[in-house]
């Protein structure tokens, strides 16, 4: 693959579990269109559309999502935030109450002591509030909530002039309610201009992306997701959410909360909005409705939506952080083994193709689609793509078949999922153990670059047969008299498989270049015990220098890994190269120099991708 060539992009497991959602209700024929507005009446039943859009603007769409509807009583809860902004809650509380009422929607349900409507969801609440927005600025009723549910949908909406004339010619319920309210002061005007905004309200053209929209823009704490504009003000967000919940859904709004756990509100349209606080909101259209009055499509896929994916607002907690902490590739930071110089400069030039997505915090649903929306756009660029989970604190179901998901549309991108740390996962979900799992991301990053260098230099890349002094990192290139001199004068040692050549604490007095086998670094544990790898050398590297060059106290253990032979170079030797080899000595502190330098700049570059 060049390395710059993308690959199409891969199919997302969210956007395949929608179309299935989708698919899996298309069929249903419940519910009839609303007729008792004859515009409405000329929908077609078999519009369907589903969407989601997240608190961070990303919006998923599947079917009629762009196939415009009235939004009609979605409206009410909308209507309702403008009405505490312009009045405050107290006043709007003593004009409109906040109970549910257990009538249908067109209901005349008022307070029989006060007259006032018992939520600004039924007809008689929305009407009510309607008389509390004020004009301003030169601008009617109708012109102000017209530009705050634009602000809440990211665009321009527009009335549907028709089905406005329509529901104005057949409102006589409406206004039978609009006097009554007018009769009890709920309403300080003669009403007809009051009914007249609420018919145009319930006009205004969405579309099922718009709902999505408005419903993240809920969760988002009034900010709108795509336009970053705070669209609604958030100390009256958690307000329409409280009355959503309790009563959005009608008579139907108890066992909604119940099953499904969303604040929701349904329009006779076809419309079914939800919004999980902090996190998404939920658009829906489909024009058949039930006997409440509520899209029977919606009520089927927001019931599913729930529960396949744990989004009832009482099994989730605040708002959670972001779920990825850092990302980067393997050019910037690489595994700990150290590399022949081929390999790396391999790895620096083509370790992109390796990336790793460090996780955080509670993956749930919500939390893992920014995951996965970062690696499918991450995939058509790489490989390879590592998830290290070691800073997880809790993995549910719904996770773990998401990755599983991942995992098999990657591969059919050609891009391979690995997960680590695989004792932390396992912990968390014994089922993910189908998924390619790792001891940590050290061991992710080298299984993965052991891949990529098999495939770009050939299958024995990793080939390191004993070699001689000469041909040492080190040592290679100088002239035949000073390797002559150093193989007499540099005592040659062996270790078994698992010896410990260095131990922590040790003195520092020795430079060892090993002649064959592997060696592994590993930091000491507080029992004194080896812990974390951050190292690994093979035939033809040198370890140790540090020491020889500062002598400060040994900082990590350094076991044969295989059996192992190696010179030294001690103290005693390296300070006579001084009168007896001066040119030597230059050679090899400049050498030390270049191979301290290369860590040194190893450590910046991952320095670099850590501060992203």
């Amino acid at each position: 693959m060049s390395s710059n060539t993308a690959k199409h992009p891969a199919q997302s497991p969210i956007e395949n579990y929608l179309k299935a959602l989708h698919a899996r209700h298309a069929a249903l024929d419940d519910g009839e269109v609303a007729d008792y507005i004859p515009e409405l009446a000329n929908a077609n039943a078999h519009w369907f559309g589903i969407s989601l859009a997240t608190r961070d603007g990303h919006v998923y769409e599947v079917g009629d999502t762009r196939q415009t509807f009235t939004i009609q009583s979605i409206s009410k809860a909308l209507a309702y935030g403008l009405a505490l902004e312009d009045r405050g809650e107290d006043f709007i509380l003593s004009r409109i109450s906040v109970e549910p009422s257990g009538d249908a929607f067109n209901a005349i349900s008022l307070k029989a002591e006060s007259g006032a409507p018992f939520n600004p969801m039924i007809n008689a609440g929305a009407i009510a509030t309607c008389g509390q927005i004020q004009k301003r600025d030169g601008r009617s009723r109708i012109e102000r909530i017209l530009a705050y549910l634009s602000a809440c949908a990211g665009r321009p909406l527009s009335i549907d002039q028709a089905v406005y004339r329509s529901e104005s010619d057949t409102g006589h319920r409406n206004r039978a309610i609009g006097w009554m309210l007018r009769n009890f002061g709920i309403i300080d005007e003669e009403p007809t201009e009051i009914l007249e905004t609420y018919f145009q309200q319930c006009a205004i053209q969405v579309n099922c992306r718009d709902l999505a929209v408005i419903a993240a823009t809920l969760a988002n704490h009034g900010r709108n997701p795509l336009t970053h504009e705070q669209a609604i003000a958030p100390e009256y967000v958690e307000n329409i959410l409280s009355v959503m919940a309790s009563c959005g859904m009608y008579d139907f709004s108890g066992e909604w909360l119940y099953h499904i756990g969303l604040p929701a509100k349904s329009g006779v349209g076809g419309g079914v909005l939800a919004a999980l606080p902090g996190q998404l909101g939920i658009g829906v259209f489909s024009p058949p409705l039930d006997a409440q009055g509520n899209s029977a499509r919606g009520i089927r896929v927001c019931t599913d939506l729930s529960h396949d994916l744990s989004l009832h607002l009482f099994a989730n907690g605040p708002q959670l952080p972001a779920s990825i902490r850092l990302s980067y590739d393997a050019s910037q930071v690489a595994s700990r083994r150290q590399r022949a110089p081929e390999a790396r400069q391999v790895l620096l030039s083509s370790g992109h193709r390796i990336r790793l997505l460090e996780l955080q915090g509670e993956l749930n649903f919500v939390t893992t689609e920014t995951v996965i929306r970062a690696a499918l756009k991450q995939a058509p660029y790489c490989q390879y793509l590592i998830l290290n989970c070691r800073n997880v604190a809790s993995l549910d179901d719904v996770t773990r078949k998401l990755f599983e998901e991942l995992k098999d549309s990657l591969e059919n991108q050609g891009v391979q999922l690995h997960l680590c740390p695989a004792s932390r996962l396992l912990a968390l979900a014994p089922a993910i153990a189908k998924l390619p799992l790792h001891a940590d991301d050290d061991a992710a990053l080298e299984y993965c670059e052991n891949q990529l260098l098999a495939e770009l230099i050939g299958p024995d890349w990793d080939q390191a047969p004993p070699v001689e002094i000469g041909n040492t990192h080190l040592l290679r290139g100088l002239p035949a008299d000073d390797l002559a001199w150093l193989a007499r004068e540099m005592p040659t040692h062996d270790a078994a498989s698992g010896e410990c050549i260095i131990e922590a604490g040790d003195n520092a007095e020795s430079l060892f270049l090993l002649l064959s086998g592997t060696v592994e670094v590993r930091l000491p544990e507080p029992s004194g015990k080896s812990g974390k790898r951050v190292g690994v050398f093979v035939a033809g590297m040198s370890f140790g220098e540090m020491g020889l060059i500062d002598g400060a106290p040994r900082s990590a253990h350094v076991l044969a890994h295989t059996p192992v032979v190696y010179r030294v170079i001690d103290r005693a030797l390296f300070d006579r190269l001084e009168t007896e080899r001066p040119k030597l000595k230059i050679r090899l502190l400049e050498r030390l120099a270049c191979q301290i330098s290369d860590n040194l700049r190893r450590s910046n570059r991952e320095i670099a991708a850590f501060k992203n």
